[in-house]
């Protein structure tokens, strides 16, 4: 980095101005390219050159994105180890009247991002905090995946610790609706183990590259992913766009689970939620998709 570059960092202790003010500044979440740097819109250009501050996962990143844009702005660090503290720090300025534009990477604060933080706290301190549309990897990914987009949800990253990832993972086994995640390279084969595991043969459309030269959108199962990826290295970041669970395979798979027990089983499955034996003689029926009546003559 030259020696001009270095002079826009500040020290996280520095003050814009050591000032009280009866109105608190403005935070901004700036979405800010995933790749193609002509995907920054001209409002977040004009606020990135219009605040007191920019707090930015990565300086070395963002110190490039504005030069190439002629941008020259005090900046500073604000990522995943000091959300909290950093924060702080940052909400004592905007109480000062400062205004700070938060960006990450790529793409919009606060998505799988510490951005969410600082904004909740914000908010809970009556500081003004807007969001700039822009890029967004899971909005890009979903809309060019051919997966149903009318309802959907977003994972992120699944989490690093096991027993909360199978949790995950038992949760996803009756989402319905389309599911998107995102993966890093070098995790990408075991979580489509994983997720093939969990879940079963369902359709998933791997999402690499966004924006950039090598943008690849794979539309496959995950049992034809698991062995094209066992034959190819993964390259680049990933967003994973899963097909939702059918209802017709839901509702198959607890009726089989039902057929599994024995009636007096599944009767004390309801009965012990403190229903009347008529009234668990009816739900059992529906389970299993016969009439009350052959439950009472069975149970007789």
């Amino acid at each position: 980095m030259k020696e001009t570059d270095k002079s826009l960092i500040i020290n996280s202790e520095a003050e814009p101005e050591n000032r009280i003010c009866a109105e608190p500044g403005t935070l901004y979440l700036c979405a800010t390219p995933i790749g193609n740097l002509g995907d920054i819109t001209e409002r977040a250009l004009r606020t990135l050159e219009s605040v007191d501050l920019i707090a930015a996962e990565d300086t070395r990143n963002t110190l490039r994105l504005l030069n190439h844009f002629g941008i020259k702005k005090p900046l500073t660090s604000y990522h995943e180890y000091n959300k909290y503290t950093k924060a702080e720090e940052l909400i004592t300025k905007l109480h000062r009247g400062a205004s700070i534009a938060v960006v990450t990477d790529a793409g919009t604060p606060a998505i799988s991002d510490p951005g969410e933080v600082i904004a909740a706290m914000c908010l809970e301190q009556g500081i003004r905090v807007t969001s700039l549309p822009g890029a967004c990897a899971l909005i890009t990914a979903l809309t060019m995946s051919g997966m149903p987009a009318r309802r959907f949800c977003f994972e992120g990253f699944l989490p690093g610790d096991k027993k909360e990832r199978r949790y995950i993972l038992t949760q996803l086994q009756r989402e319905e609706r389309t599911t998107i995640l995102y993966e890093a390279p070098h995790h990408l084969r075991g979580t489509l183990q994983e997720l093939y595991e969990a879940l079963g043969d369902r359709k998933i459309t791997l999402c690499r590259e966004l924006t950039k030269k090598f943008e690849e959108a794979l539309p496959m199962t995950l049992a034809s992913a698991n062995v094209y990826y066992n034959e190819n290295e993964p390259r680049g970041e990933y967003v994973l766009v899963l097909e939702g669970a059918s209802r017709a395979q839901l509702e198959e798979k607890k009726r089989k689970s039902f057929e599994e027990m024995t009636l007096e089983e599944h009767m004390a499955l309801y009965t012990d939620q403190g229903l009347s034996r008529k009234e668990a003689m009816k739900k059992v029926a529906a389970d299993r998709g016969v009439s009350k009546r052959d439950i009472y003559k069975e149970l007789l």
